[in-house]
């Protein structure tokens, strides 16, 4: 199935059913009275977080959606039949922009939350509502009203905790197939990376962390070279970003160093949010260099880099080093959701305090 991450559609909600004008006509009963009853409302449409689905391609054959209308009331005090709530399942990660305003409706985030995107229409008054001691023959009812209809755009960001960024033959493959069940294509030539990966490491039992592997990142991406540009949105979610870079690249042109700034240098211009993440160095194919030289050529490379956070040094072929490199994210995300866990608990109990 080809990878789609973003798409629009039309989401038309049902439109609330009439209220009803009659009235009571019965033998023996020379003074029946109003009887209209109220329409039904239209129903409502919802966008359903479901993690079997992982791309939004069926929105490329169905683009409009509708949800049923309500049935207007009848005699007898009868209400009219409410339409039926319409459900789109759609991946997690989806954001719903509307296409018009450019107004942000809601994340899908988690599996089974719902967000409504269009607001079924309110149903009508019978003329039964309108009775009373002075209006005894009321002929007033009110019409439903039109439910709501948006033009809406999909964006789909993968949900990881991971995000592997570097160019292309950076290894960024290699290491995901190393430490993951997870098997995206490896070759030995560039842009072998069509479209986001995303794999499950699992440390420990009860401990895993979800890595997500993009198209390699070129110069020039932030004015939409390349490929990996469409997809850095896929990394904006994560709590961590990995930045491979080959410390033996066959083409002696290439300077780890320079690999090194160009992404620094596209991440900047495309967010400085992003720009400012947590990144981690990590020199891969160290098992190419020879072993006398392999540290003094890293020490090097940091050296030039002025680099101060976290490296590691390892080679995804052989995986060397990766499982000390998956032991150390794994920490890093268990503290980042304990942090999580305590900022939410602290915006409770503030909370709680205001309302006592």
């Amino acid at each position: 199935m080809k990878f789609v991450d973003e798409a629009t559609i039309r989401v038309e909600a049902g439109n609330g059913g009439n209220g009803c004008v009659s009235f009571r006509r019965e033998k023996y009963i020379p003074k029946g009275g109003p009887d209209g009853g109220d329409g039904g409302d239209g129903g409502s449409i919802y966008l359903v977080g479901d993690p079997n689905q992982n791309t939004l391609a069926d929105f490329r054959f169905t683009r409009r959606f509708r949800a049923e209308n309500g049935q207007s009331g009848s005699g007898r005090n009868m209400t009219g039949k409410s339409g039926e709530d319409l459900y789109i399942k759609v991946p997690l990660g989806t954001q719903v922009v509307d296409d018009e305003t450019e107004e942000l409706i809601g994340d899908i985030l988690t599996e089974g939350q719902t967000l409504c995107v269009a607001r079924g229409g309110f149903h009508g008054i019978g003329n039964t509502r309108y009775k009373s001691s002075t209006n005894r023959a009321p002929r007033q009812f009110t019409p439903g009203t039109p439910g709501e209809q948006r033009h809406l755009h999909l964006e789909m960001k993968v949900m990881a905790d991971v995000g592997l960024l570097g160019l292309p033959n950076a290894g960024k493959s290699t290491l995901i197939r190393a430490i993951s069940s997870a098997r995206p294509k490896v070759a030995d030539y560039p842009f072998t990376t069509l479209h986001p990966n995303l794999g499950v490491v699992s440390v420990e039992t009860h401990r895993s962390f979800v890595v997500a592997d993009i198209p390699g990142i070129i110069e020039g991406a932030a004015e939409g070279a390349g490929l990996g540009l469409q997809f850095l949105k896929h990394v904006s979610r994560t709590r961590l970003l990995l930045h491979l870079v080959d410390v033996a690249p066959l083409d002696e042109t290439h300077d780890p160093v320079q690999d090194v700034r160009i992404i620094e240098g596209e991440l900047e211009r495309y967010s400085e949010e992003l720009a400012r993440y947590d990144r981690w160095l990590v020199l891969n194919k160290v098992d190419l260099l020879p072993e006398a030289d392999q540290q003094a050529t890293c020490d090097e490379i940091l050296r030039r880099l002025a680099w101060k956070g976290p490296v590691f040094s390892i080679s995804a072929m052989k995986q060397q080093g990766t499982q000390e490199l998956c032991y150390r994210i794994m920490e890093f995300i268990e503290q980042q959701r304990r942090n999580s866990t305590e900022s939410d608990d602290s915006k409770s109990d503030h909370n709680n305090n205001e309302n006592e």
